[in-house]
């Protein structure tokens, strides 16, 4: 059967607090780890687990660690690093700084301040996605609306064919709608994010998807939790900066 989706946009990260979408693979504040905490509280999930993947950034990285302590301290639960669940936008907030899995393997001790983990990061990661060319915004990861729905659609269908019950996408806001096919602007898709900062939501695969052709629907019991509002969109997609789809 098919996994269940836990989908995570990551917590605040620098850029959404000051607005300066140029700074380069923008870390999380001290709101954003204070959001990850109250996460990690809040999670019913631990126990059922089976995998966590994020997006590569080091924001994401931070806010899988962060908020699933209690997963990853499990010896069986790797933290998987996927380039396709990196954000959609070419902007500096957006390019990864780590080029390649052993400049991850660097840049960890970095993320975390001593005793924030009860888990050891570093033997923890599987960073072995994270090849050259990642991070370029060119190609499969260019800012442009084919090749993010190419993307989004073939991380659907590995994910179909996953063997695990529950897993974890920590991902970001723009690409949270790729994913899911839920675009809250349905004229242009590029533009901006109804996920809040560190919001979760569940999603089921649709009966009708195949290992060519998944999809995901939100569980009812996920909209129900959020009240299904509407929030504002994360600016640092704007109309001025979108690229020809």
């Amino acid at each position: 059967m098919p996994p269940k989706i836990h989908l995570i946009r990551h917590a605040q990260g620098e850029h959404n607090a000051t607005r300066n979408f140029s700074t380069r693979d923008a870390l999380l504040t001290a709101k954003g780890k204070e959001q990850c905490r109250t996460l990690s509280l809040t999670f019913q999930n631990h126990q059922n687990i089976d995998i966590v993947f994020a997006s590569p950034l080091r924001r994401t990285i931070q806010t899988a660690a962060l908020s699933f302590g209690p997963v990853l301290s499990r010896k069986d639960v790797p933290l998987v690093l996927l380039p396709a669940l990196q954000e959609i936008s070419n902007l500096g907030c957006d390019v990864g700084v780590a080029d390649t899995a052993t400049d991850v393997q660097k840049l960890l001790p970095e993320l975390f301040a001593e005793g924030e983990l009860d888990f050891d990061i570093m033997s923890k990661i599987d960073a072995s996605a994270v090849t050259a060319g990642w991070n370029t915004k060119e190609g499969y990861f260019a800012y442009e609306k084919k090749a993010i729905s190419k993307r989004a659609a073939e991380l659907r269908n590995w994910l179909w064919q996953r063997p695990e019950a529950h897993v974890i996408l920590v991902t970001h806001g723009a690409f949270a709608h790729f994913f899911a096919e839920d675009y809250w602007n349905v004229e242009d898709p590029m533009l901006g994010t109804a996920y809040r900062n560190c919001e979760h939501r569940q999603f089921v695969f649709t009966p009708e998807s195949t290992a060519q052709d998944a999809h995901v629907s939100e569980t009812s019991e996920s909209k129900q939790s959020r009240g299904a509002q509407e929030v504002e969109s994360d600016p640092h997609v704007v109309d001025e900066l979108l690229k020809a789809a």
